[in-house]
């Protein structure tokens, strides 16, 4: 990358501020602070997306951490995320650089008047020279610090997913996910010792996946997730890099286009309500359609009332929901134009008997193909 004025999504794990101990690694945060101010003397935009905030509220407090205690980890965040706001102020305060904490939850890029709000804001402090400082909001969401206890779904997983949906809602042109290891590995190489870095991955297959495990002491985030985030940004058209924060000057060599870490080079660039259906918004509830219908959205073709079996959930007007194949497998979602207590009195109607069921025609598409996002049938089988 060499463009000026082009937009780089920096998300920094909590191993890469953070000491053993777990405390914050403030000669990390002032070379991390450092680059950053350098990227921007190039001519980059940047957001920082950053953890840490519960590994510091920990050291704050030096009280021994109850590892199934969610709302301890949550009081250690609003202590820790404090603590970690003031540091970044001062370390880029001696650049003349003025820094915004920006706190998100899931919710917050689900639903579609937040999301836009979201972009409007990184978009002003961008035009304004700030730098916005991301984090998740843990007091107010517990998805991403779940994962510590058995049987929760891991959701931003240490930032590495966040870090690509905010990329998604600020169209940024690049992201760089910095940890504790220098890049994806062809194998473990804690249990392997001739295990090699791979510099370009195309596409993301079984076999790398496989190759994909262990994470960080105090971080939630392993190599599976950052590959989850990945594999997001391939497809919305966003390259991606791992690298290591602890290698000297990893930001700017990356940005002068130096072979850094692992590189993820994406495919075709999605628009961006399209990339918000995808990967930003929480379904609200799932249309399960017949075998013809299925077939005629994976040629083009948007979803009619007629295809319909059976609708699952509540939802609205406007909300996003799946598409579910006559399997039960969801293989596209999108923006409805009608309720779910419309389609369930409508669901297997031609178009001209909508209107003797519910007196009006809003759209004879259920769901327009263009706010529709399918998923390839490469992607579904891996």
């Amino acid at each position: 990358m060499s463009k000026t004025g082009n937009l780089v999504v920096v998300k920094v794990g909590t191993s890469s501020i953070t000491k053993d101990d777990g405390s914050l690694d403030l000669d990390a945060m002032r070379e991390l602070s450092d680059q950053i101010a350098e990227a921007i003397k190039m001519g980059y935009r940047i957001i920082l997306v950053t953890s840490g905030a519960i590994a510091s509220g920990l050291a704050e407090l030096t009280v021994k951490p109850k590892p199934n205690d969610i709302v301890f980890k949550q009081a250690c965040a609003a202590v820790g995320q404090a603590i970690l706001m003031e540091h970044y102020r001062q370390l880029f305060k001696r650049h003349n650089l003025k820094v915004a904490q920006i706190l998100l939850t899931h919710d917050d890029l689900a639903n579609r008047v937040s999301y836009v709000h979201v972009c409007n804001v990184l978009d002003r402090l961008l035009s304004l020279g700030v730098i916005p400082i991301i984090n998740e909001n843990d007091v107010t969401s517990v998805e991403e610090i779940m994962p510590v206890m058995k049987g929760y779904k891991i959701n931003f997983s240490d930032n590495d997913i966040l870090s690509v949906l905010i990329a998604n809602a600020a169209q940024a042109d690049l992201v760089i996910i910095l940890s504790d290891v220098d890049g994806l590995y062809d194998a473990n190489p804690l249990k392997n010792k001739d295990a090699r870095i791979i510099p370009v991955v195309e596409k993301i297959t079984p076999e790398i996946k496989a190759a994909a495990d262990g994470k960080s002491a105090f971080g939630r985030g392993g190599m599976k997730t950052k590959l989850e985030a990945a594999e997001i940004a391939m497809q919305s058209g966003i390259p991606l890099v791992i690298a290591n924060s602890r290698r000297r000057n990893v930001i700017v060599d990356i940005l002068r286009g130096e072979r850094v870490g692992t590189y993820f080079k994406p495919s075709g660039r999605m628009p961006s309500i399209k990339r918000w259906i995808a990967y930003g918004a929480g379904a609200k509830g799932a249309i399960r359609v017949n075998k013809g219908a299925k077939q005629a959205i994976l040629k083009g073709a948007s979803l009619l009332a007629v295809g319909i079996e059976s609708v699952e959930g509540q939802f609205k007007i406007g909300d996003v929901v799946s598409v579910l194949g006559p399997d039960g497998e969801e293989f596209a979602r999108g923006i409805v134009n009608y309720s779910s207590e419309e389609l369930n009195l409508i669901k297997g109607l031609r178009t001209p008997q909508i209107k003797k069921v519910l007196g009006y025609i809003r759209r004879k598409e259920v769901i327009v193909r263009k706010l529709m996002y399918v998923f390839s049938e490469v992607e579904k089988n891996e």
